[in-house]
């Protein structure tokens, strides 16, 4: 998405994280000019949510058009996996839905959905698109009977729910510094680059486990951590066993626990 809007070569302004005001802002010294709103619905590096309601209301106030990437969301939430607009009921007010074949749906490709003119322009005039290679069958079949199933059956979402909760619930009893938020991404908090990476590095190596250090530039300097996303099919003790290899790592490093949730368990 960001690649989109630099390849794109039209002027930006970028407004300060689910602020409001400064979009707004921005907004309305832009004028009568065409606008684009772009944002994701999930953010996936600190599991927090975009208000889809507000962006909504502020692009019909001024004009706008608005995209949504909903790559982290769709198939994990929404009454039928449509993603977050779909659960916030601000699918039909949003011009451009971009969303993701993976993750939830287990293949691989991704794909926009729009008006049919929309669409139209896209598919005659985008160079990335045009000079692409089309999605093997097997692949297109798989993802459409990913999409059919995680459209009737909740158990996935409701399962994949609880699992976050509990690994949550289960790293906060530990001690670990989870970094709170609603949804299923889980970020354990390090702050320290080097380490991050050295953490990653002996939970595979000692626990047979691994989680990708998140480090800069795709988080601030100073906030690096390690993302978890628990799936369905994680159980009682898998988490169980993933705490432990966590303290475990943690106490090799030095990293910092939480004394005070260690005391009251």
């Amino acid at each position: 998405m960001i690649e989109g809007v630099r390849k794109s070569r039209c002027e930006k302004q970028i407004f300060r994280h689910n602020d409001m005001a400064h979009l707004e802002t921005l907004l309305r010294s832009a004028g009568d000019r065409p606008k684009l709103i772009v944002f994701e619905s999930l953010y996936s590096m600190d599991g927090d949510l975009a208000p889809t309601q507000a962006i909504c209301d502020l692009a019909a106030r001024y004009g706008a058009m608005t995209y949504i990437d909903e790559v982290h969301a769709v198939g994990m939430y929404g009454p039928r996996g449509g993603g977050i607009a779909a659960r916030d009921g601000t699918m039909e007010r949003i011009d451009v839905i971009e969303g993701t074949l993976a993750k939830a749906f287990g293949c691989l490709g991704g794909y926009i959905a729009g008006s049919a003119q929309l669409i139209d322009a896209v598919r005659s005039y985008a160079p990335g698109f045009i000079f692409t290679t089309a999605l093997p069958p097997a692949v297109c079949a798989a993802a459409t009977a990913a999409i059919r199933h995680l459209k009737v059956s909740e158990w996935e979402r409701e399962r994949h729910q609880n699992r976050a909760g509990r690994t949550k619930a289960v790293l906060a009893t530990a001690g670990l510094p989870i970094m709170e938020n609603d949804t299923h991404i889980v970020p354990v908090f390090v702050g320290d680059p080097e380490r991050c990476k050295q953490a990653s590095d002996l939970l595979l190596a000692r626990h047979g486990i691994y989680i990708q250090p998140i480090n800069y530039p795709t988080v601030a300097k100073g906030t690096e951590r390690l993302r978890i996303t628990p799936s369905p099919n994680h159980d009682d003790e898998l988490i169980d066993e993933l705490a432990d290899a966590l303290v475990d790592v943690w106490e090799e490093l030095g990293l910092p626990l939480n004394r005070r949730a260690l005391a009251a368990e």
